[in-house]
């Protein structure tokens, strides 16, 4: 998606890193990071995809519940290196379009003056599905699937509980380890079967990546032991024939917990 510059200024493109792995990242970005004189990026973008930068660094990171970047301050780094006639690459972790605040990047590009561009990437939802060998849509399952987050600007983040809790969702749940206790009393409270199936994917496509299969009745425990970023797929299950590929597990550095 491109934009007619609307000054001389430099120009911003706005490039999803995917969820980790270096092999996940799409060519568009590749160059993009390649040609980049600064790169202003996330703390969830991994040191083999900023490796690749052949421009200055900023670290911009952001992080639930605790130490963070504020925005205003972002939007000023973006601008301020873009003014200078700089070619700036925003770099987030995943899909720059989704939970990545991407529109009140543009609109203080916009207010500049500064021509922008996105180049979209994996996000984790689907590289966390992948993992598990599932769809994120099955004929007589599910016609739809929600991206939710588990905790916005005001805390933890309501959704349509009602929703959510009738059989055969599914919902890719973000930022939800610290909320997990919240989310799965609400889905309960709102009928949803406490065997509903939920995985998390821990550091989707890392090296370090773990599944953790888990209900909605032991979810809040389950998220306890987890330590790295994570994807909640409520509704989903691992694939059971994942389990007899213990070699396809062990190349991938792939690791499955059974909570």
């Amino acid at each position: 998606m491109s934009h007619q510059p609307l000054t001389h200024n430099g120009a911003v493109t706005f490039v999803g890193a995917g969820p980790g792995c270096v092999d996940m990242l799409t060519m568009g970005a590749f160059r993009a990071l390649q040609e980049a004189d600064v790169v202003i990026h996330d703390r969830l973008v991994g040191p083999e995809i900023l490796a690749l930068a052949k421009g200055t660094l900023i670290d911009a990171g952001k992080e639930g519940f605790g130490p963070s970047t504020p925005q205003s301050a972002i939007n000023a780094l973006i601008v301020g290196h873009a003014g200078t006639g700089a070619r700036v690459v925003r770099l987030k972790g995943g899909d720059c379009g989704i939970f990545g605040r991407l529109d009140e990047e543009i609109e203080a590009l916009e207010a500049a003056g500064i021509q922008w561009s996105i180049l979209p990437g994996l996000t984790s939802a689907a590289a966390a599905a992948a993992a598990i060998g599932q769809s994120l849509t099955k004929r007589g399952r599910n016609r739809g699937l929600r991206i939710v987050t588990g905790h916005d600007m005001d805390g933890f983040a309501d959704q349509d509980w009602k929703g959510l809790a009738r059989s055969g969702e599914v919902a890719a749940i973000y930022m939800g380890k610290k909320a997990s206790r919240f989310i799965q009393g609400r889905l309960m409270m709102h009928g949803a079967d406490a065997n509903t199936p939920v995985t998390l994917v821990e550091n989707a496509t890392r090296p370090d990546q773990r599944i953790v299969a888990a209900t909605l009745g032991t979810l809040s425990d389950t998220a306890t032991c987890l330590t790295g970023p994570a994807v909640m797929l409520y509704g989903l299950a691992p694939r059971a024939a994942a389990q007899a590929l213990p070699e396809l597990h062990e190349a991938s550095g792939l690791k499955e917990v059974t909570a």
